[in-house]
Parts: C-alpha cells; structure tokens; sequence
C-alpha cells in the first residue's frame, strides 16, 4: 500500500506544513519549501484509484489478528523505519509512532476520493494552546482536568473532509400573528387584541452549504463553530497534510445530501421569519418549503474540502 512521504531535499529529514509559515519546514536543517513547488508530487493522485489499492498486508509477528479484529482496520509500513502504523480504514494522514515521519495513505486521495480544496492550518499546536490556555483563564468553575498538562498535551491538528452543497429554495409559509393595544379610562383597564394573517413567500440562495463527511465526529459538534472562512480555501495538496492527522470521507454526498436538505429548510423558515416583524406574537401555522435547483452529487452541486481543526 502506497504512503507518501515529504523528504527534506538538503539533508533527508522528514519535513511537515508550518501553519506559520504557510510553507513546508524541515526541523532539521531549517529548511524551507513552498508548498506549490511540491505541487507535482501530487499530480499522479488524479489518476484512477485503481492504481492505489486499498488491500492491506495483515501481519503480526506473534499471535494471528482475530477475524473481529481485523474489521475496518489497516495497517501501512513506514517507509523510513519499518514500523507498523495501524489506523481505521478512513485514516488519510497521520505519523508513524516510532520514528514521528508524517505519511500520507496516497489510495485515501486519489481519483473520485481527492478533494477540490483544502483549508490550511493557520496556527501551529503551540498557537493553539496558548490561545486554548486563555480561554480557559475566563471559566472560573471549569473542571481541573481541563486544564492539566498532560491532557493539553494530547491536542492534535485533524483535517475534517466536508461536503458542500449549492442550492436554491422557494418557500410559502403563512402565519398567525396579533398585535395587543392596551388603554384606560377611569373605571376600566382595556386590551384589544387584532389577529392578522400573514403570507411570506419567495426563494432562498444557498452556497457551499457544508455537511461533515466523516462519521467519527459529529455533525451537531461541527455545526457549533461555523462559519468557516472559505475565502482562505486554496487547492487541494496532500502536502498541507504533511504532519497531521487525516481521515478520508466515509459518508458519500447521496448520504449527506440528506443533511443539508434538513439545513437549508431550516435556514430558510428562519430567515423568513425574520422578515415578519412588529407584532406581538407570530406563530407559524403553515410551512411549505422545496429545493428546486442544486443536485446533490460529487461531480455538481457537491463537492468536498478539507477544514482543519484542533482536538484532543
């Protein structure tokens, strides 16, 4: 199984993408790489993923894997030390755990699998502490074990694959609302309420809607920190990958065009929503809402991007 590795050209170190830096740095030599000079060491992953085959190689020298083992799981030899870098069978990109050589799995990204964009990391682990480390100043009754080294320590850059969807959405939806006049005179108090039906209709324009590919995280837990700034989207290289972790998508865009439907309905009734304002009270009382343009396929209205992020 074929791992891609990123070799520093003046001494042969391992080298790694500095968000920094936005360029390829080699902690040895301090060397540095622009990321597109390393451009053609990607251009034979947009050929057929035929020519990257998933079959793994199992092997163990002791105890034989057992069949339940084995399910959903790979194991790719580094290419620098020999060691085993065991991972699900959705892991892109990771390190090998004996010598720290950062690898890319070149079949997670080749043909139909490679994405269109990537967003690159813009701070680096010790950025990403210190600013984590300052947030948790401001929560006085936060928990110790937050804040403990050792589980700081544990923060990993991943790239997250997404799906995004363009679309467009017409709505009708009707709504009872009142508005409530109170006065007074000198024996009685007065409130006189009026109902109004309300009609709003019209369409809605969504773009890049995104939908998290990959079911090791949750969607709801994505979702909690858009936006994501796709201005700073560049095109996909596996070298951006270089040094951290990463997972090919393993919920296709049939699978996800489910999500950003439920999204971009959502999005829609509130954003009408908006639009009735000047009343006491609004209650929806009917809702009708349809996509009427974006098909939801990798090779038109979907396609997919890398957003990077922090976990531990």
């Amino acid at each position: 199984m074929a791992l891609l590795e990123y070799k520093c050209p003046n001494c042969g170190g391992p080298i790694s993408f500095d968000p920094g830096t936005q360029e390829m740095i080699c902690p040895f030599c301090d060397s540095k790489m622009n990321v597109e000079a390393l451009k053609a060491r990607d251009e034979e992953l947009a050929v057929n993923q035929d020519q990257f085959p998933e079959s793994a190689d199992w092997y163990y020298e002791g105890n034989g894997w057992e069949p339940n083992e084995q399910q959903g799981m790979v194991v790719y030899s580094c290419n620098s030390c020999g060691g085993e870098i065991v991972g699900d069978e959705t892991l892109g990109a990771a390190s090998c755990p004996f010598c720290g050589n950062p690898v890319v799995m070149t079949s997670k990204f080749a043909g139909t699998l490679r994405p269109d964009m990537v967003i690159p990391f813009k701070l680096n682990k010790a950025a990403a502490l210190a600013s984590l480390q300052n947030h948790y100043l401001k929560k006085k009754l936060l928990p110790q074990a937050f804040k403990d080294k050792n589980h700081l320590d544990e923060i990993k850059g991943v790239y997250v694959p997404f799906w995004l969807f363009d679309a467009d959405a017409d709505a009708h939806i009707e709504y009872h609302a009142t508005k409530v006049r109170h006065w007074s005179d000198k024996e009685y108090n007065y409130a006189e309420t009026s109902s109004y039906r309300v009609i709003r209709e019209g369409s809605v324009g969504f773009s890049r809607v995104p939908v998290d590919g990959s079911r090791a995280i949750g969607d709801t837990l994505m979702e909690s920190i858009e936006p994501y700034s796709m201005t700073e989207a560049v095109d996909f290289q596996t070298a951006y990958l270089a040094g951290y972790f990463a997972n090919k998508y393993d919920v296709d865009s049939t699978e996800s065009s489910d999500r950003a439907n439920e999204r971009i309905r959502n999005s829609t009734v509130s954003a009408f929503a908006k639009t009735v304002t000047g009343y006491n009270s609004v209650s929806a009382q009917s809702t009708n809402t349809s996509i009427v343009s974006g098909i939801y396929s990798f090779l038109s209205a979907a396609y997919s991007t890398f957003y990077a992020f922090f976990f531990f």
